[in-house]
C-alpha cells in the first residue's frame, strides 16, 4: 500500500485483507508494540527498522503450510524508490510477486482525514506536505487510485481484480 498519509491505505488494507483471505501487517502497529512512547522517534532508520520486523512476519506467514492469500505491507508512505525496492527484493526471494496499490487524494480530504486521531502522533498534514514534496515517481508496476470519495466498491472491485491479476 503506497500513498500519501491520509489517503486511505489502512483503510483499503484492511476492507481487503478480510475479503481476500489476507493480512495486515503494520509498520505504525508494531513500532508502537515495539518501542516505548519515550523511544518512538519517527526516523528513517526507525522506519525501515519496522519494515525490516514486517518482512521477517511476511517470510515467517509465507511459509506456514497454509499461508495467507495476501500479505499487505501498511503504515508506510512508499515516498521513496529504495523502500518499494526492498519489499520487492524481499518478496522475490520468498518466490512471491509484489503488487503496488498507490492512493492518493486531494490535500483537503488529506487534510480532513488527517485531524483523526491515529496511532502514529507524528501523523499530521506538515508531515503529508513534507512526504509529498519529496514523493519520488513509481517506476515498478502499480494501479493507482483516487479515494477523495471514500473506500467504495468501484475502488474495492478495482483492487481485487489488480491483486488477482484480472
Amino acid at each position: 500500500m503506497a500513498g500519501l498519509p491520509g489517503t486511505g491505505k489502512s483503510t483499503l488494507a484492511g476492507t481487503l485483507a478480510a475479503k481476500l483471505n489476507g493480512v495486515v501487517l503494520d509498520k505504525d502497529l508494531v513500532r508502537a508494540a515495539v518501542f516505548s512512547e519515550a523511544w518512538i522517534e519517527y526516523s528513517r532508520e526507525q522506519d525501515d527498522f519496522c519494515v525490516d520486523l514486517l518482512l521477517q512476519a511476511a517470510q515467517y506467514l509465507a511459509n506456514k503450510t497454509v499461508p495467507p492469500r495476501f500479505i499487505f505491507i501498511d503504515g508506510r508512505t512508499f515516498s521513496k524508490r529504495y523502500q518499494i525496492e526492498r519489499v520487492a527484493e524481499h518478496a522475490a526471494s520468498l518466490g512471491c510477486p509484489v503488487k503496488l496499490i498507490h492512493l492518493v487524494c486531494s490535500d483537503g480530504t488529506a487534510r480532513h482525514r488527517l485531524a483523526l486521531d491515529h496511532v502514529a502522533k507524528n501523523r499530521d498534514f506538515a508531515l503529508y506536505l513534507k512526504v509529498k514534496a519529496a514523493f519520488e515517481l513509481i517506476e515498478h508496476e502499480h494501479l493507482s487510485l483516487n479515494t477523495d470519495g471514500g473506500l467504495n466498491d468501484s475502488l474495492i472491485r478495482q483492487s481485487i481484480r489488480y491483486l488477482r491479476g484480472e
